[in-house]
């Protein structure tokens, strides 16, 4: 599977799995069938342009509804719909995150005191524990940088419930070496694993699904002894996340762009074409920050991607637009890279909660209060993040009407 991150690349990926994203991808989506030169057939691993903003959600529904009916496709947009959710969600419980970065600290700490945790940890990121289907994927994540949906989740219900390890800690490990790092969908999707997201409902892990849905590897099903059984409670925690209001940036407007501006492209949003500027930027800035991850190292697949997809997306811009595109490093300050253009204005994708934010938003904050920073935000989170108020089915059920919203329609009847 070729992740090249480019945007090009992401489209060519799109187009191939198009004729899959109807019925066969209901059909076959939860197999694990393992890695493919060309890619798996049955999913779309369309997540890492998609993280990296080479490609957006919108674009991405309105291809597949193109080329299958709605209901052929209700799946796969399901799917597009859950990345969505989990950011509007996570938006509206802010501190959902700083506590999961605060309490990871503690995690990583306790690493240090106790050797025995520390062996059992190191055991479980190279793939040593014993237990052959979470040996196999935790190889392979570091490997390539991408995991199945479905191991993912059988992934982290092993580490929480059958190793016994810290839940922030597998957090991290994904977001290390994940290529589609995402913070919300991260997060919350190890949340609900451990039965925090819905309080009381976890996820087990059993040998036989595993088994079942790996039968397709090259090397076989794989096994899965040992395996923490029905007995194994769901995590609690004492803390509650009450939801706070979405305090969203209003839609932009053409005065918006009557001065000379800078376009800001960052880890979640690395390239112009899903922003549809209607105005051409004077400076394109680009701002990759992959070591905001995580306060350990990072995969060489992650960091590779996060970067290629920022100069990939500069140099694209640049020349669509014909201006300079400069990068701000980190710990440099970025109030200069405006002074020497001559600019006072940005134009900035939306920084939802998460790594990216953390580490951008100390040098952008004063800017915003200033009035000099224009917020670009997506027709489709705008109308969607207020619906993630508790369970997807608030957004589920919506899905209809947020596409007609937002004017995506397709006219395809296959499946």
């Amino acid at each position: 599977m070729d992740f090249t991150p480019t945007r090009a690349r992401g489209q060519l990926r799109l187009a191939a799995f198009l004729p899959a994203a109807g019925r066969r991808y209901a059909e076959t989506r939860n197999a694990d069938d393992g890695p493919r030169e060309g890619g798996r057939g049955n999913v779309s691993q369309l997540s890492s342009w998609l993280h990296a903003g080479l490609l957006g959600e919108t674009e991405v529904l309105q291809a597949v509804l193109g080329a299958h009916s709605p209901r052929a496709a209700e799946k796969f947009v399901a799917e597009v719909f859950w990345r969505i959710y989990f950011k509007g969600y996570l938006e509206q419980r802010p501190a959902i995150w700083d506590d999961y970065r605060r309490d990871l600290d503690g995690a990583r700490a306790a690493l240090t005191r106790n050797a025995g945790l520390r062996t059992a940890f190191d055991e479980a990121c190279e793939g040593r524990t014993g237990i052959e289907a979470f040996d196999v994927w935790a190889k392979e994540l570091v490997a390539a940088g991408y995991l199945h949906n479905h191991a993912r989740m059988w992934f982290a219900s092993i580490w929480i419930f059958t190793l016994k390890l810290d839940w922030r800690l597998g957090a991290d490990f994904f977001l290390r070496h994940l290529m589609d790092g995402d913070a919300a969908s991260n997060t919350l999707s190890w949340r609900w694993v451990a039965g925090l997201h819905t309080r009381g409902k976890h996820y087990l892990a059993r040998a036989d699904n595993i088994a079942r849905y790996t039968a397709g590897r090259p090397e076989g099903a794989l096994a899965a002894a040992r395996l923490a059984g029905d007995e194994a409670e769901p995590l609690s925690e004492p803390q509650e996340y009450p939801r706070q209001k979405l305090a969203l940036p209003a839609p932009t407007d053409p005065a918006d762009f009557a001065e000379p501006f800078a376009l800001l492209l960052h880890d979640e949003a690395a390239h112009h074409a899903p922003l549809a500027l209607p105005v051409a930027p004077a400076l394109v800035i680009g701002a990759a920050r992959p070591d905001a991850r995580s306060p350990g190292p990072v995969g060489k697949h992650a960091r590779a991607f996060a970067e290629g997809a920022i100069a990939s997306g500069m140099t694209e811009a640049a020349a669509a637009f014909g201006c300079p595109a400069v990068d701000w490093r980190k710990g440099e300050p970025l109030a200069p890279l405006l002074a020497e253009a001559g600019l006072s204005r940005i134009a900035l994708p939306y920084l939802p909660m998460g790594w990216t934010r953390d580490a951008l938003w100390p040098e952008l904050d004063p800017l915003l209060a200033q009035g000099r920073i224009v917020t670009l935000l997506p027709d489709l989170d705008r109308a969607a993040w207020p619906l993630a108020r508790a369970g997807f089915f608030g957004v589920a059920k919506a899905i209809e009407g947020l596409l007609d919203e937002c004017g995506i329609a397709g006219a395809g009847a296959g499946g």
